[in-house]
């Protein structure tokens, strides 16, 4: 049994959003996607999806795009993106598939392993916006929860999920950072860069946590084996 992850999949089955648009890489990705997915993952294995999962605005018009994701190989965990509009009630979206299960102030039991995460938010050196600051401290919130869930079962093995990145090669989201360290975290899985900003992605051990980035366009469309 493995753990994989990826990002940032972008799906719009049931829209007209070509992700082409972004650059020739993106053409049929879902496809690229599929093929590498099914080719390394077992039916045993676990995938980590850390957000920006579909276009849709609306659950029931991302449902092909959850769909999709149902129907490829192993199990999979999600927490939600920036785009994630469609994210709507959890007990509901977690109430769709059996394989899949979708993280909010909770966390997901893999063997021995706890899979925790939130959304996480931009960095506030780089803002002061009231609405901003809001998010940001609701964030930190949903990540102590999520963590306390796994802690409180007995799981002290603990993978994170985070959509936007906790460090970078420019800075730093110290609180989040902190956070990570205190729960000694092992790894963060996290996405939100995409291929022409790829320079400023973490990958590796820092100060005993490793970051992985598992943007799709970054990762060539192809789950990352992370355990």
């Amino acid at each position: 049994m493995a753990i994989y992850a990826i990002s940032d999949l972008h799906l719009s089955l049931s829209a007209d959003k070509p992700m082409d648009v972004f650059g020739e890489m993106w053409k049929d990705h879902h496809l690229k996607i599929m093929e590498n997915w099914n080719s390394k993952v077992g039916s045993d294995d676990l995938v980590l999806v850390a957000g920006d999962i579909s276009w849709a605005m609306k659950l029931e018009d991302a449902y092909k795009d959850l769909e999709f994701i149902h129907n490829l190989n192993g199990k999979k965990v999600f927490i939600k993106g920036n785009h994630d509009y469609w994210w709507s009630s959890i007990t509901k979206i977690n109430s769709l598939f059996e394989d899949m299960y979708f993280i909010q102030n909770t966390h997901y039991a893999y063997n021995d392993y706890a899979i925790c995460g939130t959304r996480g938010w931009i960095n506030l050196e780089s803002t002061d916006d009231e609405h901003d600051v809001k998010v940001h401290k609701r964030e930190l919130i949903r990540l102590r929860m999520s963590l306390d869930s796994a802690v409180k079962t007995g799981l002290s093995k603990i993978i994170v999920m985070m959509h936007y990145p906790p460090v970078t090669k420019i800075a730093v989201n110290q609180e989040f950072v902190d956070l990570l360290k205190e729960y000694k975290v092992e790894k963060v899985v996290y996405g939100h860069i995409h291929y022409d900003a790829r320079y400023i992605c973490e990958n590796g051990l820092i100060d005993g946590i490793e970051y992985i980035c598992t943007s799709c366009d970054i990762i060539n469309f192809n789950p990352v084996r992370i355990l």
